[in-house]
């Protein structure tokens, strides 16, 4: 009995050893986490709290705020320009991400080589990822200048005419498009680094059955990387769906508002308007459509998204 007593006050003296050394863990763990806790109730989700109660409220800032429950939502189903920077957004957004796919892919596949100076190469393409939003519009601005832009100096190497660019309500959307596609650095190095995680004996295997490199592209190389490829589409349609700063500073949403994108639509409405709760009601609808979409890509993920280490499992 002795014995028997002894070893159950050390199983006991034990069990208490380890839950002590469990609650030191956790709180230590929770003091680690604390200050992004504190960082997120504060910067994130508490604003997200406020917006959402003052996009039901009537404030113009200088006025007192009043309840309209879902007076904002109603009032933006009326609304002509509402519409009109969704459509310019939607616009942008269906022609930039597929460009830009194809585009950063295509530029990841050419600078995926073992050559020498290959790292300056990519340096250069990935730069102008990093470049300051507003140093990058006023370049585009000159650019696309009428008058005497590098852009219409090209057209005229091949004898065909000026055109107005972003000052043309027709060119407008497509100039911007071709300005976000000026940053695909970033999208092309995570690409990079999908292609260069692509089994070589994959390849060599397929080589040996007669593949060229069409088939080898088709039948390795994309499926793949095909969750790198859903990474930078859930990516790309979210940043799409935010584009700001370049129209804000190269056109304001002109020509006639052909560059009114939605975001800038909000900041017109809070800033320059000062309905700050019609503008959180438009912020919350933005959250929805790019929530439902984002949402349905997830959804639809499993039928074209291969996860290597699913299929071996």
């Amino acid at each position: 009995m002795g014995s028997q007593a002894l070893v159950a006050a050390m199983r006991s003296a034990r069990s208490r050893s380890t839950s002590a050394a469990r609650r030191r863990e956790a709180i230590e763990g929770f003091l680690c986490i604390l200050p992004w806790c504190i960082g997120f109730i504060a910067f994130t989700a508490g604003p997200m709290i406020a917006s959402l109660y003052l996009s039901l409220t009537n404030y113009e800032i200088l006025r007192p705020i009043s309840f309209i429950a879902l007076g904002n939502f109603a009032k933006a189903g009326r609304d002509a320009l509402f519409a009109k920077s969704l459509y310019n957004t939607a616009f942008y957004s269906f022609l930039y991400v597929p460009l830009h796919l194809a585009t950063a892919l295509a530029t990841a596949l050419i600078l995926n080589v073992k050559t020498k100076g290959i790292g300056v190469y990519r340096t250069i393409f990935y730069v102008p990822s990093i470049m300051p939003a507003v140093a990058n519009a006023f370049l585009w601005m000159w650019i696309f200048n009428p008058e005497y832009g590098l852009a219409n100096a090209f057209l005229n190497i091949f004898g065909l005419p000026p055109q107005k660019w972003l000052f043309d309500e027709a060119l407008a959307k497509p100039s911007f498009v071709i300005m976000g596609l000026w940053g695909l650095g970033s999208s092309m190095i995570i690409f990079l680094a999908g292609l260069q995680g692509v089994d070589i004996n994959l390849y060599e295997a397929a080589a040996i059955d007669g593949a060229n490199w069409w088939t080898k592209f088709w039948g390795i190389t994309l499926p793949m990387i095909t969750p790198i490829i859903f990474f930078n589409l859930t990516i790309g349609i979210i940043n799409s769906f935010q584009v700001f700063t370049t129209a804000f500073i190269a056109t304001g949403g002109g020509p006639n508002n052909a560059t009114l994108f939605y975001v800038l639509y909000i900041y017109q409405q809070g800033f320059l308007f000062a309905k700050m709760g019609y503008a959180s009601a438009l912020a919350w609808v933005l959250f929805v459509i790019v929530l439902i979409i984002t949402l349905i890509q997830f959804a639809t993920a499993g039928r074209w998204v291969y996860y290597e280490v699913e299929r071996k499992a």
